[in-house]
């Protein structure tokens, strides 16, 4: 039968399938082709007298390294309008990752009674992106952002500080409750566990409860190439083509129409400018180390 792994821990696998939870073990083939199950991941399991089994792992539409998890339909990238300010080149970078992994980026910002968030968001909605206001004392925004995850499979990564937890608690309480339990049958922190869990949520769809994953480091777990880059920032789709050079890198040539299109207000500027210091560092790569 299928079903998708919720839970990975110690080379056994929680998969949920429509009759049942299964505690399963994987065929040693998968470890011979060095191809590792992941929270997330559909699969077929055989039921026997004996310990179910993981017979096969269904094609991935995503996949990150850490935490593992694959099949995510959206990030939740969590930022704060003051205290701390947002960094958008950060905030560009998760965007371009989650674009390159075939993610959806969704961007909230959090503390809307202190500042007017409308500077950012005005940036993102402007690329095409879906990006929520959020004020956790009040819960204003949250029901917005709730059902724009019916139904995904999402993970949510933050800053210290930006409210992540807070927000988290408000929009599914019940996950809240479930992490408690957990905690209190294994007699530690919440934050303590490190493996990745996915809980089923009332409306639909499935959260990941990713302890460590306040932030990730782009650069280590997953690189983007300078020739890449270009598509990971969406906004740019429609000038690419009309640029006068065909190897154009979109930084600074005559004739280039992206270029053009933020001279015109047409690209957000901030979105350019991250995109070159993106470029430079990308540049600095020795491509045949990593591929």
């Amino acid at each position: 039968m299928n079903g998708i792994i919720i839970k990975a821990i110690g080379g056994i696998y929680t998969v949920e399938a429509p009759d049942g939870v299964y505690e399963c073990k994987a065929r040693g083939v998968f470890r011979k082709k060095r191809i590792t199950p992941l929270c997330g991941d559909n699969v077929e399991i055989l039921v026997d007298e004996n310990t179910p089994v993981i017979e096969k792992i269904l094609s991935r539409k995503s996949e990150i390294i850490r935490p593992p998890l694959a099949n995510l339909d959206v990030l939740v990238f969590v930022s704060s309008t003051c205290e701390p300010q947002p960094n958008l080149l950060l905030l560009d970078k998760f965007i371009a990752v989650a674009v390159h992994k075939n993610i959806e980026p969704l961007i909230v910002f959090t503390k809307i009674d202190k500042t007017d968030y409308k500077q950012y968001s005005d940036i993102y909605e402007k690329c095409g992106m879906q990006v929520f206001g959020i004020d956790n004392t009040t819960g204003v925004g949250a029901e917005q952002l709730k059902n724009a995850l019916k139904n995904k499979i999402s993970a949510f990564t933050g800053n210290t500080g930006v409210g992540k937890s807070s927000l988290l608690n408000n929009i599914f309480p019940e996950l809240d409750l479930a992490t408690n339990e957990i905690s209190q049958k294994l007699g530690r922190g919440k934050h303590t566990t490190r493996h990745v869990e996915l809980y089923k949520l009332s409306e639909g769809g499935y959260i990941a409860d990713t302890p460590g994953f306040s932030s990730f480091d782009t650069n280590r777990y997953d690189i983007i190439f300078k020739d890449e880059l270009a598509d990971c920032f969406t906004e740019f789709a429609p000038f690419v083509d009309k640029c006068r050079f065909q190897d154009c890198s979109h930084t600074k040539e005559n004739g280039c129409a992206v270029i053009e299109a933020v001279n015109e207000g047409i690209i957000p500027k901030s979105r350019h400018c991250n995109y070159v210091a993106m470029y430079e560092e990308a540049r600095q790569l020795k491509e045949w180390e990593h591929r």
